[in-house]
């Protein structure tokens, strides 16, 4: 390898020796795995393996823990060795098929169009370094148009700055351990999440229930129709196209189907003339989707937790106002529309094959079991504070990724 006078703009202060210019081909030998169809797959299976399509919704640069098993014999499948690199030899795009992996276990079958890259540099640090300073190099290399290729004879040809070895496992040390936060993080998000789903299946079907403040217990809840407790309200009407992106602002479809509760910096614009006899919005408002691609999706529900002034409802969803806020406490509401109770009996009133409606005068017929007001903010402040919990998880999340990716642009050449 020949030495290139070119320096990362990030560099552990230790290392100032000059990278190795190379190619792939001259370091690292090319294989390929060997089917392993969806068929094969069994979760009781004997032999963990890693097909394809998995790269890009399961793994990251780091292959530790795998996700599926096969029964099929091991003498008839390619077996990972620790350090391998692995690339899809397939895929559907240029950019997503420039995507590596290092398996750290030996072991694991490696299923069809998989090109495996072994050498004797960090298989750690050369996924990094392929996912960041050269995806792009490796996505033009790929070749096709309805399915993308990617060949060993293509990516032998890359262009490569290496560091020495020391050099190597101090950044895969470092990125790793960034990797293992994130990942610890993401966990902690998903138990939080999974225990906020059965505290709410439990609340909502009175397996579980808060005490009063004095240690007694809270009135039985009563029976209601939404039609006794609320009144309905349309959304924007004789709109085009070009009446939107200025003017007043209104809650968007995705404001309400991505969020309980409406993110008032998420609204979008429309214009409203003076004598315009259109629904405005209030805290407390609950909106429902009414049309949507499947059944599941019919009625998602999100909740004005916020004052505002002239805001509107764009016309793919409706409103619906409570008649009293103490009956029905917009915190409450919140989690009361996306509780899996609520959810099972608005599914019910999906009409449609292709695309899925629903019916506002048959919502109001349906019935919830309501709590006294003190016991409805109990219940909301305990499940704000877990949406809270996990939301500054989310936070810690992002923050971390956006710091990985920082370094991943300044480490590499």
């Amino acid at each position: 390898m020949a030495e290139v006078n070119v320096t990362p703009e990030l560099r552990f202060p230790e290392f100032d020796n000059p990278l190795n210019s190379t190619i792939l081909g001259d370091i690292a030998t090319f294989s390929k795995g060997k089917g392993i169809s969806k068929a094969d797959i069994d979760e009781n299976g004997a032999l963990e393996c890693i097909r394809y399509g998995e790269l890009y919704t399961h793994y990251s640069e780091i292959i530790n823990e795998v996700y599926s098993k096969t029964n099929v014999p091991a003498n008839e499948l390619v077996l990972s060795e620790s350090n391998d690199v692995i690339i899809p030899a397939s895929g559907e795009t240029q950019i997503d098929i420039a995507t590596a992996s290092c398996v750290l276990r030996e072991g694991i079958a490696l299923g069809g169009d998989l090109n495996i890259i072994k050498s004797a540099i960090s298989g750690v640090y050369l996924s990094y370094y392929l996912n960041n300073a050269r995806k792009t190099d490796i996505a033009r290399l790929a070749q096709g148009i309805s399915v993308v290729h990617l060949y060993s004879s293509q990516l032998k040809t890359l262009s490569l700055k290496i560091p020495s070895p020391e050099e190597q496992e101090k950044i895969a040390s470092f990125l790793t351990a960034i990797d293992d936060r994130i990942q610890l993080l993401q966990k902690k998000k998903t138990k939080l999440e999974a225990y906020k789903k059965g505290v709410m299946q439990q609340l909502f079907s009175q397996e579980a229930r808060f005490k009063d403040e004095n240690g007694n217990d809270f009135p039985d809840w009563e029976e209601k129709r939404l039609g006794e407790i609320g009144i309905t309200f349309n959304g924007l009407t004789g709109k085009t196209k070009v009446d939107f992106g200025e003017g007043m602002p209104y809650v968007q479809y995705m404001q309400i189907f991505s969020n309980s509760k409406i993110n008032v910096q998420e609204f979008g614009f429309v214009k409203i003339e003076e004598n315009e006899n259109q629904s405005k919005v209030q805290y407390g408002d609950v909106f429902f989707t009414t049309s949507s691609e499947t059944p599941n999706e019919i009625g998602t529900a999100s909740v004005m937790l916020e004052e505002v002034g002239d805001v509107y409802l764009n016309s793919f969803c409706f409103g619906f106002r409570p008649n009293s806020l103490t009956e029905l406490v917009p915190q409450f509401s919140r989690y009361l529309f996306r509780s899996e109770l609520f959810r099972r009996e608005i599914i019910k009133l999906a009409q449609g094959s292709t695309r899925f409606n629903m019916s506002k005068v048959e919502l109001m017929k349906l019935r919830v079991l309501l709590p006294k007001e003190a016991e409805q903010n109990k219940i909301a402040d305990f499940l704000t504070y877990l949406d809270d919990s996990i939301e500054s998880i989310g936070v810690e999340i992002d923050g971390s990724i956006e710091y990985k990716k920082g370094l991943l642009q300044k480490m590499f050449v």
